[in-house]
């Protein structure tokens, strides 16, 4: 989703691009290789971890972060390829195959390294992972945009919680209850029992059935993107930004008294509240790095979101030998690195998340290179 060049709002060429965007999707590409490796899952600080149910900590606005980012590309990259007259057959022809290709590398991530079939349903090899449930969501915002317009897409997305709302707070489960949102005893998971065939009781976070509020955080991105599209001052967007985000933190957090804020099953409020999140920080950088002109300290950002799925996936890749294969004195790197270190005194949750930063700049070197040779891999 990198191939987004435009004019923006004040530009005066269109080779420029929004260097906002870039930025935030770098920025969300580095939060998610953080949070997911610490020198030692024992000792992590609390916002760098998921919270175990309802609320959310700052970890928790990573992947809806980056959903939201897909849904403003997707309307960036489509329009400028309309404009460009790009046949629409070509263009969906791009939207499947690039949809199979996520799905596609979302199933090998699943089975990495092992590559261990056994034991392993729908649910742990198919559908379920981060790179699944975004080229699903990819796929249907993509198509919603060349068949529907915004007010529409609006619509879809508002019917799509308050449905979702309905489903998950007020239809009774068979043998569970009304209303019942705990881990494994909710609407989503009993729906995911017949469609994942996971086990009753049992649920998978990125599941079948909260995959449609999921679809519902692309929309917003693409609500935002064809804001950006508006002809309108670029003032006057970050004000639209600035208020849309505002009210959705507040709208989602009213809702959440109710239908509470959650990331597992990805509840209706938890995509107001995300969503507004993401507009009020995508608003923020905008005037900042695109209205005021302060890209110094963009280029970290930048050079991640230039080859973003590509170096996600080398994170996992790589990760076995950090933390599976003993190569230090008989230790694995990762813990290796926290005997040393807090041996000598240092605090394990110090320690283990100075090994996540390094972890990080181990994966800027190659997308630095990447990013200065000028190979992009689109995925």
């Amino acid at each position: 989703m990198n191939d987004d060049k435009l004019k923006h709002p004040g530009a005066k060429s269109r080779s420029n691009r929004i260097v906002s965007l870039d930025m935030m999707r770098g920025l969300t590409i580095a939060a998610m290789i953080l949070v997911s490796n610490p020198g030692s899952w024992s000792y992590v600080y609390h916002p760098l971890t998921h919270t175990p149910w309802h609320h959310i900590t700052p970890t928790d606005l990573i992947f809806p972060f980056f959903i939201f980012i897909v849904g403003v590309s997707i309307v960036l990259a489509l329009k400028k390829r309309l404009q460009g007259g790009t046949a629409r057959r070509g263009i969906y022809r791009k939207i499947f195959t690039r949809s199979l290709i996520l799905m596609g590398l979302g199933i090998f991530l699943n089975l990495f390294p092992a590559f261990n079939f056994s034991g392993y349903g729908w649910a742990g090899v198919g559908y379920t992972g981060v790179l699944s449930r975004i080229s699903i969501v990819y796929l249907v915002c993509a198509l919603l945009f060349l068949n529907t317009t915004w007010k529409t897409q609006a619509i879809i997305g508002g019917t799509i919680l308050l449905l979702y709302w309905v489903c998950m707070c007020f239809v009774p489960i068979p043998g569970i209850g009304t209303g019942i949102i705990e881990p494994g005893n909710n609407m989503a998971a009993w729906i995911d029992t017949f469609v994942l065939s996971i086990e009753p009781g049992q649920w998978v976070p990125e599941g079948f059935f909260s995959t449609f509020p999921a679809i519902v955080t692309g929309i917003t991105g693409m609500l935002t993107g064809q804001l950006l599209l508006s002809g309108k001052e670029q003032s006057q967007q970050i004000n639209w930004m600035m208020t849309a985000g505002f009210i959705a933190v507040v709208l989602g957090t009213v809702w959440g008294w109710q239908f509470p804020v959650n990331k597992n099953i990805w509840s209706s409020s938890f995509v107001l509240v995300s969503s507004g999140m993401a507009l009020l920080t995508l608003a923020v950088l905008i005037f900042f790095i695109d209205a005021q002109g302060f890209k110094r300290g963009s280029h970290f950002g930048i050079v991640f979101g230039a080859n973003a799925i590509a170096i996600y996936l080398l994170s996992h890749l790589i990760q076995p030998l950090i933390t599976n294969m003993p190569l230090v004195d008989g230790q694995t790197i990762n813990g290796w690195f926290m005997t040393t270190f807090t041996g000598m005194g240092v605090a394990p949750k110090l320690v283990s998340m100075v090994f996540a930063i390094l972890y990080v700049l181990l994966c800027f070197i190659p997308a630095s290179v990447m990013y200065k040779k000028k190979l992009f891999i689109k995925v």
